[in-house]
């Protein structure tokens, strides 16, 4: 139980690592707020996590959702000790295919997103609390089709030091995860074929050094050591979990 009476906020909740995640912090005593944009699975969600967690419905794209949903949390519980800014999304898109309002929505989502969910929460976090924040393999591997995604991951990347400087006077620790490949419905909502989701697993399969996929639960041990007192100590670092993708 090393989070019991804890509150964590979760975005991007309800599936692969934010649900893994969820369902590891609920196991160990926290209290979970889930935050999702898509209504039919954050009802999912709340039903693998048993009906006792909060479920907040908002477009991370716009601030006054986010606020909507700290105001949710703080209501229910009056303060948030976790907070796992997780939620992103991307497609492929090459060099020539990238207009104004694709690196827009990327921005939106994956780097401003973040900034605004730890900017409205952390008045609500107290000494001792962790923010933990959703980074990619693709801070340190270029990979063709990805290049927007990979910049506004190495933006919150950035955030992760520079707020972990900020909040670390009031006691408030920053960290980020980092998940190399790992089997969530993130590669079949990144616009490519069967057959091509085929063909890049198994070349980035091959890439790794322990020639597998993560499990979301795998991560989840992860974000739970940020979370807890066990890394009292630790902020402003990326924990890798990638299987040595980026290491060999």
């Amino acid at each position: 139980m090393k989070l019991k009476n804890k509150v964590a906020f979760i975005t991007g909740g309800t599936s692969g690592i934010g649900l893994e995640t969820a369902k590891l912090f609920r196991a160990e005593g926290a209290q979970v707020v889930i935050v999702g944009s898509n209504a039919e699975r954050l009802a999912e969600a709340g039903k693998e996590l048993g009906g006792e967690v909060l479920l907040v419905s908002a477009d991370l794209r716009k601030v006054e959702d986010i606020e909507h949903a700290v105001e949710q949390a703080r209501a229910a519980f009056g303060r948030i000790d976790i907070v796992f800014a997780n939620a992103g999304a991307s497609t492929v898109a090459p060099l020539e295919a990238i207009t104004p309002a694709y690196v827009e929505e990327n921005v939106a989502l994956n780097f401003a997103g973040v900034l605004f969910t730890i900017q409205k929460t952390a008045p609500l976090v107290p000494k001792g609390g962790s923010i933990i924040v959703t980074t990619s393999f693709l801070n340190t591997v270029g990979k063709p089709g990805l290049s927007v995604l990979a910049a506004t991951k190495a933006a919150a990347r950035s955030l992760v030091r520079t707020l972990g400087a900020e909040l670390a006077p009031r006691g408030i620790r920053v960290n980020a995860v980092s998940p190399g490949t790992i089997a969530t419905p993130f590669y079949s909502k990144i616009g490519l074929t069967d057959a091509q989701l085929t063909e890049v697993a198994a070349a980035l399969t091959e890439q790794v050094g322990l020639k597998r996929f993560g499990d979301p639960a795998e991560v989840a041990k992860a974000v739970l050591f940020l979370a807890s007192n066990d890394s009292s100590y630790t902020t402003g670092v990326e924990l890798v979990v990638d299987g040595g993708l980026t290491q060999f």
